[in-house]
């Protein structure tokens, strides 16, 4: 009987202190990442159009957020990023334009790495169809059996 009073005590000691550490990671500090949106269809796009598009963020966390130098999935796609740490509650941008000098569809990807605690990786994606510029036709004058219309 003492042998299952004790071991329910323990049982009981161990639940209390499982729930204690999920509390404590729960109020742990650091900096988080919060994005107004992660992926932008630019749809279609003339050639050599302005392929640029700013991602919204937040720091949400409670300690000063920074990012590091984001990653591109090939050379066409390049981000600009806040180098300054991000304070608390403070909304910044990362621009990632997409060099649209070639026709086609394309889907890009760009990583960006950070201090936060959430998420300290986070992908943005761009995606929509570079098309050609259409070629601008003059007006062609209708040919008529030569009567006046009339309406």
């Amino acid at each position: 009987m003492r042998n299952i009073v004790l071991l329910f005590v323990m049982i009981f000691g161990f639940s209390l202190m499982s729930m204690a550490q999920s509390e404590e990671k729960k109020t742990a500090n650091g900096p988080e990442i919060t994005f107004e949106e992660t992926v932008f269809d630019y749809g279609e796009i003339m050639l050599n159009g302005d392929g640029t598009h700013e991602f919204e963020f937040t720091n949400t966390g409670n300690e000063p957020l920074i990012l590091s130098r984001p990653r591109s999935s090939c050379g066409c796609t390049v981000p600009t990023w806040p180098r300054q740490p991000i304070l608390p509650g403070d909304k910044e941008k990362i621009k990632v334009t997409y060099n649209t000098n070639r026709a086609g569809a394309f889907n890009k990807t760009v990583t960006i790495l950070s201090n936060a605690k959430n998420a300290s990786s986070v992908v943005l994606r761009i995606k929509g169809k570079v098309v050609n510029t259409p070629s601008e036709a003059l007006p062609s004058k209708a040919e008529t059996s030569g009567a006046p219309i009339n309406k």
